[in-house]
């Protein structure tokens, strides 16, 4: 049986913490952003861990399974 691969975006848009749990970084911050408030893009700035719903699908491609 091959080698299982790790997906090459994943690997570089998610980091695993020290406790196990996978951070990623917010969307919607790269561009269009003079019709976005001020408000909206300090909040949209720091990182976030993945929520229950995707954790497996985000292990998966990480094979952390």
């Amino acid at each position: 049986m091959p080698k299982v691969k790790t997906h090459s975006r994943a690997k570089k848009t998610f980091k695993v913490t020290g406790s196990g749990q996978i951070k990623r970084y917010k969307a919607f911050k790269s561009h269009l952003l003079t019709k976005k408030a001020t408000k909206r893009k300090r909040s949209l700035r720091g990182s976030t861990l993945v929520s229950d719903a995707n954790l497996n699908l985000v292990k998966r491609l990480l094979c952390l399974r």
